[in-house]
């Protein structure tokens, strides 16, 4: 190598090595923000919750708490039937999330592509009978609910714990009529509460929120039935920053505390 041949190697190497030096800060840059979009956001603004009847007292408190641990959020809710909450999601009806009490009206959700990846599971729940307040029937176990002159009332089949009861009813090998089937599991535990029926199949947790209104009557076929509640940011949410954030608090463990004190199951 000549001299002068050295010397233009020795120029262009500091050269060669700033441009290096800036494409690994730019490219230091793009993979600091590769993550989920807006994960390093702060939350704000409001947030539309679709979610399951059974829901209702844990994910009103969570609410709350989420709105005061970041100021400026607001957290609305639509609590109802999961099967009409599905339904009306894959409508479009504008909502950020959904929290399902099964995976099978979730699946509505997910076959209209409407969800923002996988859907995932954070509580589970199990039915029991609502009795009227002291239990002045005496209702021991599920085969007590057929007996003659009882008023029971079930879930719609089409709603989780309808389907749940229905599940329970055929482990047992029972047949039952029911005075009325209910829209969703607040309406059936209502018909008790105002002694418009004996009793409900409904889930553990409105039995707990229902306090000294109702009795509840533990039966072995609820294990047999028991459902898995699982929760999702929507595709088209208005909101997605602030919706993710809310479930990341319904999956944590201050979340978690809160669901199961409420008489959840732990997935």
């Amino acid at each position: 190598m000549t001299t002068r041949s050295a010397r233009r190697v020795r120029r262009t190497l500091p050269a060669a090595g700033a441009g290096v030096a800036a494409l690994l800060a730019l490219s230091g840059c793009s993979s600091a923000g590769s993550g989920d979009p807006g994960s390093s956001s702060k939350p704000s603004g409001t947030i539309t919750v679709f979610a399951a009847a059974s829901l209702q007292e844990s994910f009103t408190k969570l609410g709350k708490t989420f709105e005061k641990e970041h100021p400026g959020t607001k957290v609305t809710f639509n609590f109802g039937g999961s099967d009409t909450l599905a339904a009306s999601i894959a409508s479009g009806a504008p909502a950020d999330v959904f929290a399902a009490a099964s995976t099978g009206t979730m699946r509505t959700v997910t076959d209209q592509d409407a969800t923002a990846g996988r859907p995932r599971t954070f509580v589970r729940n199990r039915l029991e009978i609502a009795t009227l307040a002291g239990n002045p029937d005496k209702i021991g176990s599920l085969g007590d609910l057929t007996r003659p002159g009882l008023k029971v009332v079930l879930c719609d089949r089409t709603v989780p714990c309808g389907a749940a009861a229905q599940t329970a009813l055929k482990t047992g090998g029972l047949r039952l009529t029911p005075v009325s089937y209910e829209e969703d599991v607040k309406s059936a535990l209502t018909k008790v509460v105002l002694k418009e029926a004996d009793a409900a199949v409904v889930y553990r947790t409105d039995v707990r929120a229902a306090g000294d209104k109702v009795e509840g009557v533990d039966f072995p076929e609820a294990a047999e039935a028991v459902n898995d509640y699982p929760i999702a940011l929507l595709r088209d949410a208005p909101n997605p920053d602030t919706a993710g954030a809310f479930i990341d608090l319904v999956k944590s463990a201050e979340g978690q505390k809160a669901l199961t004190a409420a008489g959840f199951l732990t997935p």
